[in-house]
């Protein structure tokens, strides 16, 4: 198995050379050659069943026992014997919760295996890398525990200043490693994740630090989360929808892969907050940025999906100058438009989508609370609300549970009157010290904190 840049002029890499790289040197994003099937047999454990999808995937550069060893090693750090266990709700749809790793989000399931990678490949090789992320909240703790402890990786993690909640800030600021850096940055996500790719786009600043990323804009990141999809389709019968809290279109693009790969899933439903913009472009065919609104779901307060280039370069027959010049034209007048043979070939079979606002995620986690006894984050209830509003009868309806609802208390506590409680390992978070960096939103200064590190 050989990638490719979503933007054809980068060189074409094998698995460990990519996972290295993240983002390809032409700006644009690796994906596989081809889509391989799924294995023929998908029992076991969920480490195991991980290790079978990963292995068409990786070329050779890890061997199969070497991966399966690592699976084992990274789920073997979440709370619940299932990794991603599935709860009923109400008849016919039911949740997955992916929040019992390490920091209580879906992130945990991918950076818990990628540090491991990451380790493992830097080992044979001898080598250091930088790691430089941006986080809307849930990414960077999950990156940074996922590394704290390797030898061969110091992590820069930027996040949006005020824009990302107290638990989930102080899961990246308490943490006292030595290779771990945090920096609040004056600005938006969207603004981290453009500082984050213009360090990558300076040729010389990347060669010279050895960045590599844990953005879903690393090919391992989407690679490991397909595994729960098929997990999903695994354990419920029939072919399934799924509905999928939506910021940077990474998750539920790794339900598209699973479906390519085989897994019986019908739609996969795209929800969003007020931040709608892949709401409106499913409505649509066209993507218009606007401004960033912040919400009670701030992991999806994002107005460019960086993901969302990986699907474009299919829906253009992987053609990437093509897909270079959409979206160069995006980023010049924030808007992308497709055509209607493309939008009929790729996104009306699969995709749906749906949004809710602050009043309707309040309202939604009130009712669940009501209605079941348990306690959602802000996340997960724009999932819930969007798969209430599209649910089909006769079809299983599984929402992804994306956080534990004790990283937003705040929003839980106000549509409840109930607090939830971090678990055990978390109970001491708010009276450890804080170590973090604030920067303006701009190159020059983050470029120079990162060769300061």
């Amino acid at each position: 198995m050989q990638y490719v840049s979503t933007r054809g002029s980068a060189p074409v890499l094998g698995f460990a050379d990519v996972v290295l790289a993240g983002l390809a040197t032409d700006g644009g994003l690796y994906v596989p050659q081809s889509w391989p099937s799924l294995p023929a047999d998908t029992t076991g454990t969920y480490a195991e069943l991980a290790a079978a999808v990963f292995a068409p995937y990786l070329g050779g550069d890890i061997s199969n026992d070497t991966m399966l060893r690592l699976t084992r090693d990274a789920y073997a750090t979440f709370r619940h014997p299932d990794v991603v266990p599935i709860v009923d709700l109400q008849p016919g749809h039911k949740l997955m919760e992916l929040f019992h790793g390490p920091t209580l989000a879906f992130k945990d399931v991918a950076l818990q295996l990628l540090g491991r990678i990451f380790d493992h490949i830097l080992t044979e090789r001898n080598e250091k890398v930088t790691i430089v992320g941006a986080t809307s909240g849930d990414t960077g703790s999950a990156a940074i525990d996922g590394v704290k402890d390797c030898a061969n990786v110091e992590i820069v993690i930027l996040y949006p200043k005020g824009r990302v909640s107290d638990v989930q800030r102080r899961q990246m600021t308490t943490i006292d490693s030595p290779n771990v850096r945090t920096v609040a940055i004056d600005g938006t996500f969207d603004d981290c994740q453009d500082l984050v790719k213009a360090m990558f786009n300076d040729a010389p600043f990347r060669e010279k630090h050895n960045l590599s990323a844990v953005n879903s804009i690393n090919w391992a990141r989407v690679m490991a989360q397909v595994v729960y999809y098929v997990e999903a389709t695994r354990r419920l019968s029939g072919p399934i929808d799924i509905t999928v809290p939506t910021g940077n279109f990474g998750n539920v693009l790794s339900g598209w892969i699973a479906k390519q790969m085989g897994a019986p899933i019908r739609h996969l439903i795209v929800a969003s907050n007020e931040n709608d913009i892949l709401t409106r472009f499913f409505e649509s065919q066209n993507m218009n940025v606007t401004g960033v609104h912040p919400t009670l779901s701030p992991s999806m307060d994002i107005q460019v999906s960086s993901n969302f280039e990986r699907l474009l370069f299919e829906m253009n027959g992987r053609d990437g100058g093509m897909t270079s010049a959409q979206l160069q034209r995006f980023r010049d007048r924030g808007l992308l438009n497709i055509e209607q043979d493309q939008y009929e070939q790729w996104i009306a079979p699969t995709f749906r989508a749906a949004r809710a606002n602050d009043h309707d995620t309040l309202s939604t986690i009130r009712s669940v609370y009501e209605e079941t006894g348990m306690l959602i984050d802000p996340h997960t209830a724009v999932g819930v609300k969007a798969a209430r509003d599209l649910a089909e009868d006769g079809v299983t309806m599984l929402t992804l549970a994306t956080a534990h609802p004790a990283k937003f208390p705040d929003a839980v506590e106000r549509a409840t009157g109930v607090r939830p409680e971090l678990p055990e390992h978390l109970a001491d978070l708010f009276s450890k010290p804080e170590r973090t960096n604030d920067l303006p939103n701009d190159l020059a200064a983050v470029e120079a904190f990162v060769a300061n590190r």
